[in-house]
């Protein structure tokens, strides 16, 4: 339960589920992350399983717990890749996303089964890659759900459809998410519903409602916030230069925090240091609740070079907060520019002035949180299709 938006949307999800009429088990490979303790009391949280837990851990911890079966797993996955990695080329290569499936297939083997939990009438595998919920729980009905924008990665079709293909339904977030994916798997069509990320407004209030964090925030000038992994979809690497031009267009005291972790944490660092803005670009790392920074933020910027539905621009929406998203491909799905967001193109040079020309805008800038104080974007009601589902049986 890192700082993510798919474990935003779960959290999303298991607020609204209503334990009156259903009795939900959770299950999670480790019990980490700084969302563990937004978990409802509501859900009965399932004790974490030896095998599961050895799944992303370092290499040389699980050696010496002696999960020995899942580290040859995880090293027969690897080795695997790479060989399949070398038949890439071009832009496929690039968008290599199909690392973590030969690792969900390298590991299976040695990962005991959950049917001594007993049959469910509905299991959810709500992160990729599915094999768990597939292979190991028993159930009479099965959903894998789709997060990300298929367009901006490249899968191995041949291995990804058998898991696809074993489950009963697909949730896809957005019709753009469903149009993607589609294009990878066309034989899928039939198993698709769409299911949006489940986002609800009394808790992103509430928990927006409880730090005072105006302290960690300049006190002058204006205050940009982006929230997110370290990583390369979101962008974080071009914010220096992206920020660098904002100074140098007539805007010295900008600030522009970042909230997050991950593997790209050294190479933005680094790119800060090379712009010169160590005192405008300001990485405050994990944050166990990043909703009263977005409550405190000027605007809210999402920077990403790809998203399937962001989580934090809605919630960001939800608080009544400008937002600034780059033109990726499901861009539109979600703002409607100049009413309820801005969208500013992707390339430094014309995100940078399209973020200008939205500071220098006061008028826009207090119509959009008003237009989002007049809205709900909440979406509860969401919940119904998979009670629906649950009728079907």
């Amino acid at each position: 339960m890192e700082l993510g938006g798919a474990e935003r949307a779960l959290l999303g999800l298991l607020n609204t589920l209503d334990t009156s009429k259903v009795d939900v088990d959770l299950f999670i490979n480790q019990h980490t992350g700084e969302f563990m303790p937004l978990i409802p009391e509501k859900i009965n949280l399932l004790p974490e399983k030896r095998g599961y837990n050895a799944i992303e851990r370092p290499m040389k911890r699980i050696l010496l717990e002696g999960q020995l079966g899942v580290l040859f797993g995880r090293l027969k996955a690897v080795r695997q890749h790479a060989k399949y990695h070398k038949t890439l080329s071009g832009n496929a290569k690039m968008m290599d996303g199909s690392a973590f499936q030969y690792i969900a297939d390298g590991v299976q083997p040695f990962l005991p089964s959950l049917g001594y939990l007993g049959e469910y009438d509905l299991a959810i595998s709500f992160v990729t890659p599915h094999n768990i919920v597939l292979n190991k729980v028993r159930a009479k009905k099965k959903i894998a759900w789709i997060h990300t924008d298929y367009s901006t990665i490249h899968v191995n079709v041949e291995k990804e459809l058998p898991v696809w293909s074993g489950y009963d339904y697909i949730a896809s977030i957005s019709p753009d998410c469903t149009r993607s994916f589609l294009k990878a798997f066309p034989s899928l069509e039939g198993k698709i519903i769409e299911i949006e990320n489940i986002l609800s407004p009394a808790f992103v209030r509430s928990q927006a409602e409880l730090l005072d964090v105006s302290s960690e925030f300049s006190s002058t000038g204006i205050n940009l916030l982006s929230v997110g992994r370290y990583t390369n979809a979101k962008n974080y690497d071009n914010v220096p230069d992206i920020a660098k031009r904002i100074v140098d267009a007539g805007f010295p005291d900008l600030h522009w925090y970042i909230i997050g972790y991950g593997g790209e944490e050294g190479l933005i660092r680094r790119k800060i240091a090379e712009a010169g803005m160590l005192d405008h670009v300001i990485l405050l790392g994990k944050k166990e609740n990043p909703y009263p920074y977005i409550k405190a933020c000027d605007i809210y910027v999402q920077p990403s070079r790809y998203e399937g539905k962001s989580v934090t621009v809605r919630e960001a929406q939800i608080l009544c907060k400008p937002v600034i998203v780059t033109n990726y491909p499901t861009a539109g799905s979600q703002i409607r520019d100049s009413k309820d967001g801005i969208i500013v193109q992707i390339d430094n040079e014309n995100c940078a002035r399209g973020i200008v020309e939205a500071m220098k805008n006061q008028e826009l800038l207090k119509s959009i949180p008003q237009y989002l104080l007049s809205h709900d974007y909440g979406n509860e009601s969401e919940v119904e299709k998979i009670y629906g589902i649950l009728k079907e049986l």
